[in-house]
């Protein structure tokens, strides 16, 4: 029971307060990828790259036991590049450059052996490419989860619409849920957005955390505090990598272990905003994961105490 991923594999080159970096390894299916290697041994991507990438770059992937054989490499061609610069609260950037190269053409190949796919996440891409993910599929999976943006709202939203009936999670941010829903509470929101279809809703708070919406009821998840926030490149797609690959470990679909999962999800994302691009997801151990599960459940536990 393989665990897909569709989405980018690319080159990142990022300006922080911190620093910058030339080209690294970037893009939505190598974050999440990686998160979802360390909970997962059955990861397999849907990408496309060009000969630029290199196979050395590829090398990253496998060395976590992750499937590349529905990467497609496009001969001759140039692989998706994004720059940015963020601003000194890390919670807004400029983008600087967007080449699209051979992700312009991208229409998602699943090998033979991906038709074990129990589970799958459909990465930021146009609804179209989701939706046809989703038709060549043999059979439907027992999971699957969604990542979109305001940008598909505004130009396919349609499209959005149709893909939403299709799966069980939805992640969004705050911004984008307020969009979809034209509701500015949270709570209203979700309500108007789980009729869509998605049995849950994932909205991301980014420093303020997760919001869970399922089964009629509603999950805080907290973000870790942290004294140094490098590059949140990725983080995004790091948190949904990481909860979808726990999803798959327990092999049960239910709100507490999506509960679950959103932790999970969280403290991957905390460790991949600690340095630039993919190196601290290349590094973890099972124990650096541990420990860092382990804060987040410390920071949220609390008693309540009547004092006389």
């Amino acid at each position: 029971m393989s665990l897909v991923i569709v989405g980018t594999v690319a080159f990142d080159a990022i300006e922080t307060p911190f620093g910058k970096t030339d080209k690294i390894v970037g893009g939505a299916a190598t974050f999440a990828g990686l998160a979802a290697s360390y909970l997962y041994n059955k990861v397999k991507l849907v990408s496309v790259i060009g000969e630029d990438f290199g196979d050395d770059n590829l090398d990253i992937l496998r060395s976590k036991g992750i499937d590349v054989e529905g990467v497609e490499i496009v001969k001759g061609g140039k692989s998706f590049f994004w720059s940015g610069k963020y601003h000194n609260d890390m919670n807004s950037r400029d983008t600087l450059v967007t080449e699209l190269n051979v992700l312009a053409d991208f229409d998602p190949k699943l090998p033979d052996s991906y038709q074990d796919c129990k589970y799958l996440l459909l990465g930021n891409l146009t609804p179209q490419v989701q939706i046809a993910t989703l038709d060549r599929l043999q059979h439907k999976p027992k999971l699957v989860v969604l990542d979109t943006m305001n940008f598909w709202m505004d130009v396919a939203l349609e499209d959005l619409k149709e893909v939403l009936k299709k799966v069980d999670v939805l992640t969004i941010n705050d911004a984008e849920a307020r969009q979809l829903s034209g509701e500015y509470s949270l709570v209203k929101a979700a309500q108007i957005i789980l009729e869509m279809g998605p049995k849950y809703l994932i909205i991301k708070k980014g420093e303020h955390g997760a919001l869970l919406f399922g089964e009629g009821q509603i999950f805080s998840a907290p973000a870790l505090p942290l004294a140094d926030v490098f590059d949140p490149t990725g983080a995004g797609d790091t948190f949904a990598g990481g909860f979808i690959g726990y999803l798959a470990k327990v092999k049960s679909i239910n709100f507490n272990n999506m509960k679950n999962a959103v932790i999970y999800g969280s403290a991957l994302a905390s460790f991949c905003v600690e340095k630039f691009g993919t190196e601290q997801l290349q590094q973890l151990s099972p124990t650096d994961i541990g420990q860092r599960i382990q804060q987040f459940i410390t920071l949220s536990r609390f008693e309540l105490i009547d004092e006389k």
